[in-house]
């Protein structure tokens, strides 16, 4: 049941719409139907301006841009991938929880836990009071939520991605020699294929979120237990975020594992 206090105010609340204005049903539903009816509107006809001006053939732009873009190809394996502008903030909240265990926790959890307290704000917070110089803990906080997005959304727009590169250049930056054939083919391999992508080798390629892997042959674990991470590494550990390469055949496997297994501190001496 309502209380006392409760009823008081809805008292007011009607004396007050008959004295200076109109009840939210039917009047302000109305004003509102009308005014997504026009949003809607406004959407449709931008997006039938974009379908008609544009010409059909890929790249001919039109008023608001082409039709199509250039067909993709599958077999690329240099491309690096980028989110809409809207998603740059939690681009580089990725970039900054770069490594496997904690992944989950920048792309899932920091935004969920920001969302729900979104959400709970207007059953936590039921004062009266609006104006803003009353509430500084409110303008604090949003202050630094809109400066974080711009921060983030800024870092992520002008970070730099890793390019492709050839595996001779991998293996000069890191000191390695270039004499095997058999390296150099694995080292060119392992820039095209995309793992620069993840994987910092030397100056080149991503911090993230996978390990720098320049120095990964002193860890001693031998070819065959490359060949077998790369072809499938949740045979070895079950729950990695390492994608698998089924599609690569047992020579390709091979020379990335010899390029990786002989990647080791001192330039590969050993």
């Amino acid at each position: 049941m309502a209380s006392k206090e409760q009823r008081e105010q809805f008292k007011l609340y009607k004396e007050d719409v008959e004295r200076r204005g109109k009840q939210f049903y039917p009047y302000a539903m109305f004003h509102d139907t009308v005014m997504s009816f026009v949003v809607v509107s406004v959407i449709a006809a931008l997006a039938a301006v974009w379908y008609f001006t544009a010409e059909e053939t890929a790249g001919e732009a039109g008023v608001l841009g082409p039709r199509y873009a250039e067909p993709a190809d599958p077999a690329t394996t240099s491309f690096v991938p980028r989110p809409d502008w809207y998603f740059y903030f939690l681009f580089y909240l990725l970039r900054i929880f770069k490594w496997p265990e904690s992944v989950i926790l920048g792309t899932v959890g920091i935004p969920t836990i920001l969302m729900m307290l979104l959400f709970a704000l207007p059953f936590l917070d039921r004062r009266r009071e609006r104006r803003i110089v009353r509430r500084p803990v409110a303008v604090v906080v949003a202050l630094m939520v809109i400066a974080s997005m711009g921060i983030l959304t800024y870092k992520g727009a002008t970070a730099e991605e890793p390019s492709a590169t050839s595996g001779e250049a991998l293996l000069v930056g890191n000191d390695m020699p270039t004499d095997d054939e058999q390296v150099v083919a694995g080292a060119d391999l392992f820039a095209k294929v995309g793992c620069l992508n993840c994987h910092a080798y030397g100056s080149q390629g991503a911090d993230g979120p996978g390990p720098d892997v320049s120095e990964v042959g002193d860890q001693g674990k031998g070819e065959e237990y490359w060949v077998q991470w790369i072809r499938n590494p949740q045979s070895l550990k079950p729950g990695t975020s390492m994608p698998a390469f089924p599609n690569l055949t047992d020579e390709q496997l091979q020379n990335l594992a010899v390029f990786l297994e002989a990647s080791k501190s001192g330039g590969g001496g050993g």
